[in-house]
């Protein structure tokens, strides 16, 4: 029998995302804070930092490919663990982390290596320059000796909070955070290491997420343990974890492909100023679309769960509430974004070249910011219900055929330089997110009207035979 310990089919279906929601949503913000106190730390240094934040930037590609592995394995077989949790078999359920959790080393390892070896040519492909080129190597060769530590803290804190452990998995990267945030300072001024300060601060602070990760799924209090008798891997298992997390995968390699072309293109038409510009404008966008992806996420194992014991009304009851609440969240800070771009401009550098640069391109960027939740929505709900192709579709079909273009041509359509570049993302969120939300509605949708009347019918045979 199932372990009825949080048990997702009883109790109020909002309580329980909820439940999940508020730590996740912390989590994914304090997780963001790795990445955002290093860029306000580096943002500060005396001399240069204009350019050492957008040597910073330049690795942010870097760091995407990492975290795409991660999700790859960890948002590949976490729901997958939800579904068979949910059909009370527990013993698979183990079984799919303990295979997830061996390729995540596994390619931990090969991204270090391959990273370490292709570092120079890879920097200046995402649009370093020479002036900038030292400041990104100094924090990339550091990182990516750090790449298996990311890849076990980020990838089985999903396992953690797929079983219904959000406050767990919310002090994982807690205390990650905490510790990055008192070696900040100390490693960049106290020490004078600079942005290798930074990149050594970060590294440890995820050393010791994945220490506790693992102590965590190895103890006394989880309901699917990490064990050796689960590492031995299977075709079929591994098959379905990289089928269901190729759209994790895919969203994280193709937002690194198109960053990449981001770079590029502002430095062609505006030079190493605009390119520290889109370094703030992901900096905030991370902030700000994080209680979105908290939310999202959260609602996968409530989802997944409730799918697997064949409550399908309680699907549909949390598809609603997931998709809801991240529209009128994103209206909210679409108008913030707009009317103070200034301020948040200003958490990251002072310049006011780069300020004069950055107001009217947060504001082109953050247009009809709302839209960019439906994409969120739509594909969580295509990962919760074990739907991988549909979700990795939709994740190549915003950035690849649709931002990737629209950054090439518009500025040549336009003849507004940098405007031009900047005007892709919101035009890529109308139509990749009303797309990938329209397309969920009309298939898993009626999936579950049609799912829910042959319950019944069923339950109606069974009365009628008894």
């Amino acid at each position: 029998m199932t372990d009825t310990k949080n048990d997702f089919t009883k109790g109020n279906i909002v309580g329980n995302i909820l439940k999940l929601a508020l730590p996740m949503t912390l989590a994914q913000l304090i997780n963001v804070l790795y990445s955002i106190i290093d860029r306000i730390f580096i943002g500060r240094i005396p001399e240069n930092a204009t350019l050492a934040l957008t040597g910073l930037g330049l690795c942010l590609p870097i760091t995407s490919i990492v975290m795409a592995f991660a999700n790859l394995f960890g948002m590949g077989g976490a729901p997958l663990c939800s579904i068979e949790r949910g059909r009370g078999n527990d013993e698979e359920a183990e079984k799919i982390m303990g295979n997830s959790f061996v390729l995540m080393l596994f390619f931990g390892v090969v991204l270090t290596i391959l990273g370490l070896i292709f570092k120079k040519p890879l920097l200046y492909m995402f649009g370093a320059s020479d002036a900038t080129y030292p400041y990104a190597a100094q924090f990339a060769e550091i990182y990516l000796l750090g790449t298996i530590f990311v890849m076990v803290g980020l990838g089985l804190n999903s396992f953690i909070n797929s079983q219904g452990f959000g406050t767990i998995g919310m002090m994982t990267v807690l205390m990650g955070a905490i510790v990055n945030i008192i070696l900040d300072p100390i490693f960049i001024f106290t020490l004078d290491m600079g942005v290798r300060g930074a990149a050594l601060a970060t590294v440890i602070a995820q050393f010791l997420s994945a220490v506790w990760t693992v102590r965590f799924l190895t103890g006394k209090k989880a309901i699917l343990k990490l064990k050796f008798s689960c590492f031995r891997l299977k075709k079929h298992r591994v098959k379905s974890i990289v089928g269901l997390g190729m759209s994790g995968f895919t969203m994280n390699v193709t937002n690194s492909v198109v960053q990449v072309m981001y770079n590029a293109s502002l430095q062609m038409y505006g030079g190493d100023l605009y390119v520290g510009v889109m370094t703030i404008i992901n900096s905030v966008r991370e902030v700000i679309s994080m209680p979105v992806r908290g939310l999202t996420n959260s609602g996968q194992p409530v989802m997944g769960y409730n799918y697997g014991a064949e409550e399908y009304g309680r699907v549909k009851k949390a598809i609603i509430f997931t998709s809801v609440v991240p529209i009128i969240y994103t209206t909210a800070m679409w108008g913030v974004v707009h009317g103070f771009p200034e301020f948040f401009i200003r958490i990251f550098n002072q310049d006011p070249e780069l300020i004069r640069a950055g107001v009217p391109a947060m504001r082109i960027y953050y247009f009809g910011f709302f839209f960019m939740s439906l994409q969120f929505a739509g594909q969580s709900i295509f990962v919760a219900l074990g739907k991988a192709r549909q979700a990795v579709f939709f994740s190549i079909f915003r950035k690849l055929i649709i931002v990737a273009p629209l950054i090439i041509f518009l500025p040549i359509i336009f003849s507004n330089g940098t405007s031009g570049v900047f005007m892709a993302e919101p035009v890529s969120n109308v139509i990749g997110g009303g797309a990938c939300f329209i397309t969920m509605l009309l298939t898993v949708w009626r999936e579950l009207n049609r799912k829910m009347k042959e319950k019944e019918k069923l339950k109606e045979k069974e009365i009628a035979a008894g």
